[in-house]
């Protein structure tokens, strides 16, 4: 009797182990869904130690789409944060370690801490020293507000819509801080969107760069920028802060960190602040802030039309962004005489992915010209297209937010 017990005691917790186990949960209704994540979860990886495509964040959001999609882990609750707002009374049911870390992301902390680490790391002495280039930086941004007028008519609402758009920045914390608060229901779609086009860049910009212009444009040289003074970069991150934050109080969280970190480096006063902004904090943040946006890529976010249409708009807004700022810079010329016109290479780097849009520009324009250096001339509109995305999310947050 005593053995037939044990024998029945031992089937049954080897059943309820089985039960228990995640394979089981692939056999369920739902359970491809989270089959087909892990997988993708497994190409992104793959994109990002082998192919290296921002590995820094891709690593960290393939890795976080990963263990949110491993059935029964319990580490993310979407329902915690379901409808956009903050579930606090449900987080003393048995929240998960990556909905904790995830706060950090629906409160607007990681993005403006990451601003921070930016800042100090950026050099806005091209700017300083040729402040057309903020025009340059400016006409970037058209292609944000043009996918948003596309998604908005393809039957996104205008809070999708507008994180949709900003992909076209192509400013990875400015997207995730803008998704979070208008349509977190998108913040994995288009945190992988942006990422994967801020790494595509020397792919996607150069055939538009070479189609907007002509061999003669691309082999313009320009005068080497004048030497900017250290109160005039001192002066900048405050003057910038105060004056887009008094005009624009919703750009003041991105902009204020992104200039406190500059201000941080020109000042020379503070240089183990600096130092730890540019690596020990921005190491740490980028590792939370990766893993809990891939956290909210789940298989009922991800695995839908609109992911596809996404991917779709999100690669039109980087290419308009593009060819605006390209355009831009050959109006521009029409208004400058023969010795101060500008390469119109330079206009591509408006985006905001730094510095690996100037570099593009610098590469094409050498491929014409091999005497030709646009690095620096480059920077400019680089740099601005940075403060541009968090002016253009500041707006769509005053009108939508």
């Amino acid at each position: 009797m005593l053995n037939l017990l044990q024998s029945n005691f031992a089937l049954e917790s080897l059943e309820k182990f089985l039960s228990s186990m995640g394979f089981a949960a692939f056999f369920s209704e739902m359970g491809w869904g989270n089959l087909v994540m892990i997988l993708i979860a497994f190409f992104l990886l793959y994109l990002a130690i082998k192919k290296e495509y921002e590995p820094m964040l891709m690593m960290t959001i393939a890795f976080g789409m990963l263990l949110t999609n491993l059935p029964g882990a319990g580490l993310f609750h979407e329902e915690l944060f379901a409808g956009g707002h903050v579930h606090w009374g449900e987080f003393a049911h048995g929240a998960g370690l990556l909905d904790y870390l995830y706060l950090g992301v629906k409160l607007g902390i990681y993005p403006c801490l990451i601003f921070v680490g930016v800042g100090a790391m950026t050099d806005f002495g091209p700017l300083i020293a040729n402040p057309k280039s903020f025009l340059l930086g400016a006409a970037a941004q058209v292609g944000i507000f043009a996918t948003f007028l596309a998604a908005y008519a393809m039957g996104f609402t205008p809070e999708q819509a507008g994180s949709i758009g900003i992909i076209g920045g192509a400013d990875g914390p400015t997207a995730i801080f803008l998704t979070a608060r208008l349509a977190p229901e998108l913040l994995g779609p288009i945190a992988v969107a942006a990422y994967s086009y801020m790494a595509l860049v020397p792919v996607i910009q150069p055939p538009i760069m070479r189609a907007l212009t002509t061999k003669k444009e691309r082999q313009i040289k320009m005068s080497t920028l004048r030497q900017v003074s250290k109160k005039e970069r001192i002066l900048f991150p405050i003057v910038i802060a105060s004056i887009i934050s008094l005009i624009l109080p919703d750009a003041a969280p991105l902009i204020g960190c992104l200039m406190l970190g500059n201000l941080m480096k020109e000042s020379g006063v503070v240089d183990r602040l600096s130092k730890t902004v540019q690596n020990e904090l921005m190491n740490i943040v980028v590792i939370f802030l990766g893993l809990t946006v891939g956290a909210t890529a789940t298989a009922n976010a991800f695995l839908n039309p609109s992911t596809i249409k996404i991917m779709v708009m999100g690669v039109v807004a980087f290419g308009v962004a593009s060819a605006c700022g390209v355009l831009f810079a050959k109006l521009m010329n029409c208004f400058l005489k023969e010795g101060n016109k500008i390469n119109p290479l330079i206009g591509s780097a408006g985006v905001s992915a730094v510095p690996m849009a100037a570099r593009v520009s610098q590469k094409v324009g050498q491929e014409e010209n091999p005497s030709n250096f646009l690095l620096m001339h480059a920077m400019g509109p680089n740099v601005a297209g940075v403060v541009g995305s968090a002016v253009a999310a500041g707006l769509l947050l005053s009108f939508l937010g």
